[in-house]
């Protein structure tokens, strides 16, 4: 690994501490799974009290946040810190807004843009969406350190299906060339608020300036919250934003449009003696792997083959 991204994933490192919400109400940590390739992967949701009481009601169109740890919470046994950054999350807010909580764990020796962990995050979303009958237009990607990072790949990875970003002390993990406007251009419309420390000495303020820059650049909805003598544990500042639970759940993906579901089934037809799949949120081309997304007047699809190669394909800037 490139020396100058060796110490840039130290955030979240916390104790393991039974939960409870800040009023004291207790909502519901659930321990599930999923499978990529050979493995079988654990993993945390919690679902707030307000949306598990009843037994009888289960939950229907919730949105959903996913949350990214840092390299200090990466292990095998499927379960994250319900306190230190992921606490913060839950204690203060989403007991009180009602959305569900998706906590990953990250293998040790991995990183979120290790393929296989992008893999199992995927699937975990679906699982969660699926499960709980989840708002397929609301779910929101965060994360911190190692976490913030993952937000820009997961979200350049697969464009359109996250509603809106929140990076703290990110950054990009591309290692040559220009680190940044790739990411941004493959990321698209999607709305992004990135905080960043200006005094943090683990990952390098001028990660989230430049990702700043280059959102600009191509247009797209973009805050920037940067402290004033903020070192690394932005994440305290930066989730006790008034603003920031306001601004993420006032985001949604569109409605599809005809014209994308015709051009989406088009290329499905075109890929399926290839034996590609494509999926995407707005346009219901829902699929295992890649994603189809129209914004405005063109369209930018990534699809994978159906083989241990995980070969990615990505089409884009295709104009009608």
């Amino acid at each position: 690994m490139n020396k100058r991204l060796w110490p840039l994933f130290l955030g979240g490192l916390v104790s393991l501490l039974p939960f409870a919400t800040a009023k004291g109400n207790t909502g519901e940590l659930l321990r599930r799974s999923v499978i990529v390739g050979d493995n079988s992967y654990d993993y945390q949701v919690f679902v707030p009290s307000k949306l598990s009481d009843s037994k009888d009601a289960p939950v229907k169109d919730a949105p959903v946040i996913v949350f990214l740890h840092g390299i200090g919470q990466r292990g095998s046994g499927g379960v994250v810190a319900t306190e230190g950054p992921t606490g913060t999350i839950v204690r203060h807010y989403l007991e009180k807004v009602g959305a569900i909580i998706v906590l990953p764990q990250c293998r040790a020796g991995m990183y979120w843009s290790t393929p296989e962990m992008d893999q199992m995050v995927m699937k975990e979303v679906d699982d969660v969406k699926a499960s709980f009958k989840a708002n397929a237009r609301r779910i929101y990607l965060t994360g911190v350190s190692m976490g913030g990072y993952g937000v820009w790949h997961l979200a350049s990875q697969h464009p359109g299906r996250f509603a809106a970003l929140v990076s703290v002390c990110g950054g990009s993990s591309l290692q040559t060339g220009d680190r940044f406007t790739p990411i941004a251009k493959m990321i698209g419309r999607t709305p992004v608020w990135i905080f960043h420390g200006a005094d943090d000495d683990i990952v390098p303020v001028t990660e989230s300036r430049r990702m700043y820059e280059a959102m600009k650049r191509i247009g797209a909805e973009v805050l920037y919250t940067e402290y004033p003598g903020g070192t690394h544990a932005s994440w305290e500042r930066a989730y006790d934003e008034p603003k920031l639970f306001p601004w993420l759940f006032s985001k949604s993906l569109g409605a599809p449009s005809k014209t994308a579901q015709t051009e989406c089934q088009s290329i499905r037809r075109n890929l399926a003696g290839r034996q590609l799949t494509i999926s995407g949120a707005e346009v219901g081309c829902q699929g295992e792997v890649g994603v189809a997304l129209l914004y405005g007047r063109w369209l930018s699809v990534e699809a994978t083959r159906k083989s241990n190669m995980q070969l990615r394909l990505l089409w884009s800037t295709i104009w009608a």
